[in-house]
């Protein structure tokens, strides 16, 4: 089963070694109100892991800056952005281990709701890409047209397309 999915939280891949959260806060504010910004920290070096996560206020902000800030070069490097997955809890005494089966049986329609969330957006976002393609296509094709009808009439009258 697939984890469910944050939507106000993205996954910030690729980040050069200079950018701090100072600066991801920086290059994400412009799509909306940030909640949180992270960059979790490598232990033994004590510098970030080449990614980090932007919480934002709005999910509606999220998938903005997702759209505008996926493939764009921050520092130059081409960053990855992607919707975050929750962090899991591995082991110890309040880990998966130690939890009865049963525990998470009350967020289990939760996470199926959120699932179906996301299966209905991705539909949305692929029937309106469609769409997009459709109506391109449609106006190369009326474009097509005129420029063809513009040919027929020059040709019927010499006079016109001397004028």
């Amino acid at each position: 089963m697939t984890q469910p999915v944050q939507k106000n939280t993205l996954y910030v891949g690729g980040l050069a070694e200079e950018v701090d959260e100072k600066i991801l806060h920086a290059a994400f504010v412009p799509f909306g109100e940030i909640k949180d910004v992270k960059t979790p920290l490598d232990q033994a070096t004590q510098k970030h892991r080449s990614f980090g996560f932007v919480t934002f206020l709005e999910r509606e902000d999220a998938v903005a800056a997702m759209d505008n800030m996926d493939g764009a070069e921050l520092f130059g490097r081409v960053l990855t952005v992607n919707y975050a997955f929750p962090e899991r809890i591995k082991g110890g005494e309040q880990g998966w281990a130690a939890q009865p089966i049963w525990a998470d049986a009350d967020t289990w329609f939760e996470r199926q709701q959120q699932e179906e969330e996301m299966q209905r957006l991705q539909a949305e976002q692929r029937a309106a890409m469609q769409a997009a393609e459709k109506m391109h296509r449609e106006k190369l094709a009326a474009e097509k047209e005129g420029e063809k009808e513009e040919e027929t009439d020059t040709k019927a009258d010499p006079m016109a397309a001397a004028a």
